[in-house]
């Protein structure tokens, strides 16, 4: 989850997210332009593609994303890994919206299959991201 956006991508439907990146552009907002400061680590105000990091603690094991593309309501997008009772330990992904009036709501339905199919699949692509391509990638 540290290395997400950028060059690296999102792990799941990248052409969907370089689609929402140009409606963006189009709208006046900045797109995918910004990627990342730096490929392997993030920071509370970093730019991270059209995110905002709020909070990266690796300590906590948190990083939570607030959205800067043009849209009609507030987006964030948390990542934490939880310990489990059998001392394994889970990723947890979380995507909230606030939306502003009817054309948020409206927005919300209409974007709604697609995120069934982005954030499932990229939970699952992220766990499954090879290890010793995480430990090169910090190198």
């Amino acid at each position: 989850m540290w290395r997400i956006g950028g060059e690296r991508g999102w792990y799941k439907t990248d052409w969907l997210w370089r689609i929402r990146g140009i409606m963006d552009k189009l709208a006046g907002g900045v797109g995918l332009r910004r990627g990342r400061r730096s490929p392997n680590h993030l920071r509370a105000g970093d730019p991270l593609d059209f995110w905002r990091v709020l909070v990266a603690d690796r300590a906590a094991r948190r990083l939570l994303l607030y959205a800067e593309m043009k849209l009609p309501g507030e987006a964030w997008l948390q990542f934490r890994i939880v310990d489990q009772p059998d001392g394994s330990h889970a990723l947890e992904q979380l995507a909230a919206y606030r939306p502003h009036g009817l054309l948020g709501r409206m927005y919300w339905y209409a974007v709604l299959p697609f995120h069934g199919i982005i954030f499932k699949g990229m939970v699952k692509n992220l766990l499954e991201y090879p290890a010793e391509q995480a430990v090169s990638a910090t190198a």
